[in-house]
């Protein structure tokens, strides 16, 4: 098998709350290949979440160490772990986090932006990844005119336009009915394929934690491969 995308070695994440350490994550171990699709399943404060967040540069853990391609995350400056949430990582979340004041294609060419992409450029690809979303008649509206499931289409274009290397989805139809989130599903689904990135999703549904190449419970703070 080729060079793991990302190799996870002992990590721990824990709190101290009232004089309590609280342990989140207690150990994990995992190398995550591109073009993986890995589902994590498991109840409510398993720690599914966190370990997406400490992925992504988005908290840090306790103890242990990620390494993307070889470099040590856990040492990158902040510059550097901006830059890699920029370039390498795409967010999708239960709740789309939108700027509201900002329309559709805004809030998709903010990421292309961020990263230096002139204007015209980054419209033109925004614009691209709202047709394949189905939304191009939606392209002037706000966050607050549009459905729940668009709102997570925009949401995915938004986390995707910059093709990265590897998704982050936590719960990402959560917040929606089954019909819409198995829409938004079969979108992420879609897109990943298109540009072969590593997709990691966090999910409580059975049916779509069955649906990962890799399939994993997360219990208490720990991973358990699942047949």
């Amino acid at each position: 098998m080729s060079e793991a995308v990302l190799r996870v070695s002992g990590l721990k994440k824990s709190f101290n709350k009232n004089n309590v350490e609280l342990n989140i994550l207690k150990g994990l171990d995992i190398d995550i290949y591109k073009a993986d699709f890995i589902t994590i399943m498991g109840p409510s404060g398993a720690g599914k979440s966190t370990f997406l967040h400490i992925l992504g540069t988005l908290d840090t853990a306790t103890e242990g160490e990620i390494f993307f391609r070889g470099m040590n995350v856990n040492g990158f400056t902040e510059d550097e772990a901006s830059k890699f949430r920029n370039e390498k990582v795409g967010f999708v979340f239960q709740f789309y986090h939108l700027l509201q004041d900002f329309t559709v294609i805004e809030n998709i060419t903010i990421p292309l932006l961020i990263r230096g992409v002139g204007s015209i450029e980054a419209i033109a690809k925004a614009e691209t990844f709202l047709e394949i979303m189905g939304l191009k008649d939606r392209r002037n509206h706000r966050p607050g005119e549009l459905s729940g499931g668009e709102q997570q289409r925009v949401a995915i274009a938004r986390a995707l336009v910059n093709e990265p290397e590897i998704i982050l989805a936590d719960e990402p139809t959560g917040n929606l009915d089954r019909k819409t989130g198995k829409e938004v599903l079969n979108y992420i689904l879609s897109i990943n394929e298109r540009i072969s990135s590593t997709l990691i999703l966090v999910t409580h549904d059975p049916e779509i934690g069955l649906l990962g190449k890799r399939r994993f419970n997360m219990v208490d703070g720990e991973l358990f491969p699942l047949e």
